[in-house]
């Protein structure tokens, strides 16, 4: 257990930030099911893919996860939309 009070401020913060994090990658997770199923259900991909995208790079960019992973992630999802209308 912290003693100092600097300590445990950043047990404060490290507990709000991991919250934060853990809510962006549900929100881009959610988002990219919402992805795929628009792909399986016939709904509109091409807005599904946009919004996963936007929210990917939002990710990305908070730090929770490196750009190469969500330039990964984007790619095979755009990859899977390309498969699907042509």
């Amino acid at each position: 257990m912290a003693h100092s009070n600097s300590a445990k401020k950043r047990i404060r913060q490290n507990m709000k930030r991991r919250a934060l994090n853990r809510w962006r990658m549900r929100n881009m997770r959610v988002a990219i099911k919402a992805f795929d199923d628009s792909l399986s259900n016939g709904g509109d991909a091409v807005a599904a893919y946009r919004k996963a995208a936007s929210t990917v790079d939002r990710t990305a960019q908070k730090g929770v996860i490196h750009r190469n992973q969500a330039a990964r992630r984007k790619s095979r999802m755009n990859k899977r939309l390309k498969a699907h209308a042509g």
